[in-house]
């Protein structure tokens, strides 16, 4: 059984704008549809779906890759801000620590200062007074001073060290406060970083499923394209033998003729016969998918459907109907161009508004863009053919083809 190689049109580096990428990717389908316009229609689809495929690869597959780096620095970065945040907790546990022992020497203070105030509420100060008074000899006197003093000096002691110790409270209490928040904020970095990760990790999947998708495409299309290689290479073979059918028969056409009563084209401009932007130019051209190489007789004028369609030159209508994959096709002769027969053919009409043996005018309506036939899309094909063999038009044109 003979092997098809399906081969996708280079589809080039992947771009960084993805508007880049579909221009790209459909210039060079509508390329290869040109291309395949003499093949079967899954054959068409298949290379247009490969196309398609083979284009979006790349851009997919290095998406693949740069979504698990962002998986991998999300993760990294979960796992530093996970870290910090286990710092700040214990920095919570270790100020709540401190402040608790802080607040209990603080409280100690209070229940000492209580107690001072409770006894100089009793009178405890006149006691020591009295104390004092009742000494009987000054060396009594100064022993009971000195005690009273010491008195004094550790109920001093009892309020400057609850001072102290309300003091470092308020600071531990702040630290505590401080850490707290530090901690909180920690545990939201925590939390948007692990979001980020799942988030990444999902666009990650998606990507790796569409490359899986873009692989199943082609290959999908690979196989279609070897089902149609017989077929396609038949209609290949039909639309040769198609165009040596009419060469022959314009050919014939001509030899009936009298010389004398024909029109002659004499310096060889033509009328542009519609207004479109030329989409595929004369000449032979190789089918990549197929491995053949296919003259294209004519050049195709891209043009809405329904687009008027004029005569090139005067002349005489020598064919006018359906030609395979011509479509509706109509062949006009317009006498001698340097010794030679020269006619233009219009070929995909989606109506003919002229019929055989009419004679037509330059510029005259003849009939209207259509995508008859062997077509991928709206057009015109149009031919110029000395002695009934097929040559480039565009010589015979407006370079603006206006």
């Amino acid at each position: 059984m003979a092997v098809v190689t399906l081969t996708a049109l280079p589809a080039g580096a992947a771009h960084a704008d993805p508007r880049d990428d579909k221009k790209r990717i459909d210039a060079e389908v509508a390329r290869a549809s040109s291309i395949l316009e003499g093949a079967t229609d899954r054959a068409q689809e298949a290379a247009r779906q490969l196309i398609s495929a083979s284009g979006k690869l790349p851009a997919a597959e290095e998406l693949v890759i740069e979504s698990k780096g962002q998986v991998v620095a999300a993760q990294v970065r979960a796992e530093t801000a996970q870290r910090k945040a286990e710092l700040a907790q214990a920095a919570v546990a270790g100020a709540q620590k401190r402040f608790a022992a802080a607040d209990k020497e603080r409280r100690a203070g209070q229940e000492r200062i209580g107690e001072l105030a409770a006894a100089a509420y009793k009178g405890s100060g006149i006691a020591n007074l009295n104390l004092l008074v009742r000494a009987d000899s000054p060396t009594e006197a100064m022993y009971r001073f000195g005690y009273v003093d010491r008195v004094m000096a550790d109920q001093q002691r009892t309020v400057t060290s609850y001072l102290d110790a309300l003091a470092v409270a308020r600071r531990e209490e702040n630290d505590a406060t401080l850490a707290r928040a530090t901690a909180d904020e920690a545990m939201l970095t925590v939390d948007a970083a692990v979001d980020a990760a799942s988030v990444a990790e999902d666009q990650a999947e998606d990507a790796v499923r569409e490359v899986a998708e873009l692989v199943r495409l082609k290959q999908e299309a690979l196989t279609a394209a070897q089902e149609e290689r017989a077929a396609s290479l038949q209609k290949y073979k039909a639309a040769k033998e198609e165009s040596a059918k009419i060469t022959a028969a314009l050919k014939a056409w001509e030899a009936k003729q009298k010389a004398a009563a024909k029109a002659k084209l004499t310096n060889g401009r033509m009328l542009t016969p519609v207004h479109g932007e030329k989409s595929s130019d004369f000449g032979d051209r190789y089918d990549p998918y197929y491995h053949v190489w296919q003259l294209h007789a004519g050049v195709d004028l891209a043009a809405d459907g329904g687009t008027p369609i004029h005569a090139a030159a005067a002349g005489k209508v020598i064919m006018a109907g359906w030609n395979g994959g011509y479509g509706n096709y109509t062949c006009i002769s317009h006498g001698k161009y340097q010794g030679k027969s020269i006619s233009t053919c219009y070929g995909h009409q989606s109506a003919i508004l002229v019929h055989e043996g009419q004679e037509v005018k330059r510029g005259e309506l003849i009939g209207r863009v259509g995508t008859t036939g062997a077509s991928t899309g709206d057009h015109l094909h149009f031919e110029v053919r000395l002695d009934g063999e097929p040559v480039q038009p565009l010589g015979f044109l407006a370079p603006c083809l206006c």
